[in-house]
Formats: structure tokens, sequence, C-alpha cells
């Protein structure tokens, strides 16, 4: 199975991200899974990146080539692929994986797994999207995402069906087992 992986190109302000991710990156080695991501080298996507490339298993970078120089592009990925801009950054990442896992990041991270999230709400595609909440890194989102809910603005089975946890054997298990709800319009 190919993950795409969203994180941030920082590594935090607590040195357990970058275990977790270690952690991740491990279950994702024994599982023989690979993953595609952004590109980098630096912060918790270049953890990752090494990590996954270190157990032998494929890592594919997508990077915009604004970002090239600015986001220091991994030398040793599996391969990677030079897209335009941010649009076909995320439509090539969405493309290639099998499901999709948010690890800490910022506002970039955010935005690619929402996207990601509202296609299969929608229908456009039936893949597992989580949430890899690191020391209740996404507590927060996930309360205001039920006021959503409770405010009539998203249907609940769609909050009941993401998938969350801060253990990287459980979230990979959950997202083997995820069966997509039907879309909104259904």
């Amino acid at each position: 199975m190919k993950y795409a992986i969203y994180c941030g190109s920082s590594k935090g302000a607590d040195a357990e991200f970058e275990q977790a991710t270690i952690q991740l990156a491990e279950q994702l080695c024994q599982g023989r899974h690979s993953i595609v991501y952004g590109g980098a080298s630096v912060g918790l996507m270049g953890v990752i990146a090494d990590t996954v490339l270190a157990g032998g298993q494929s890592v594919i970078g997508v990077m915009p080539t604004a970002l090239v120089n600015k986001e220091l592009q991994h030398q040793r990925l599996t391969k990677l692929y030079t897209v335009e801009n941010m649009h076909q950054r995320k439509a090539k990442m969405a493309e290639l994986a099998d499901a999709y896992i948010a690890m800490p990041g910022g506002v970039g991270t955010l935005e690619e797994i929402f996207e990601v999230w509202t296609a299969g709400q929608l229908g456009f595609h039936q893949k597992a999207c989580a949430f890899y909440n690191v020391n209740g890194y996404y507590d927060e989102l996930f309360a205001f995402i039920k006021t959503m809910v409770d405010k009539g603005f998203m249907k609940k089975v769609f909050l009941e069906k993401m998938i969350c946890s801060d253990d990287p054997e459980q979230l990979l298990s959950a997202i083997a087992a995820y069966q997509a709800p039907k879309s909104k319009w259904d």
C-alpha cells in the first residue's frame, strides 16, 4: 500500500513529534508500505523519508519547481516528480496514494488533508483519510469538527469514519479496515 503523508517542513517544538514520525515510518516499513510525500529533506518531511528509505521501502516525492530549493529537495528519493504548482502537487499525491495520513504540521498539512477528505465526502474516492494525533496535536481540531457536525454543516458519519490515533499500529490497522461511507449526496 502507498500512503500519502502530509506533515511539517519543520520538526515542531516538541522532540516527541520527531520520535513519533520515526515510529510511524518503522511501522510502515514493517508492513512493507511505501509513501508519497512533498519531496523535502527538512523537518518531519525529511525524517519520514529518511526512515522509510532506511527501512528499504519506496519514497516518492512530489515538489513544485518553486520549492525545490526552498524546501531543500531530498536527494535520495526512489522517485521525484517535479510539478509546476501546489495544485499539481496535491493532485499527483492524491492520484498516487491508496490512503492519506496527516501528521503534525502547519496550515499546508491541513489544507492537503482537508482537500482529500472533502473529495472523499463527495464520493470522488473511497480512500481512508487519517490523522496521526501525536501528543493530542489534533484534539482541538476534532473538537471544532464536532461543532461543524453539531451545527449541521457536516454529516456525523464523516466524523465517525475519520481515523484519528496516536498509535501508529492502530492507525495503519484502522486504515486497512476502512470502509468508505456513502457520499454526501447519496
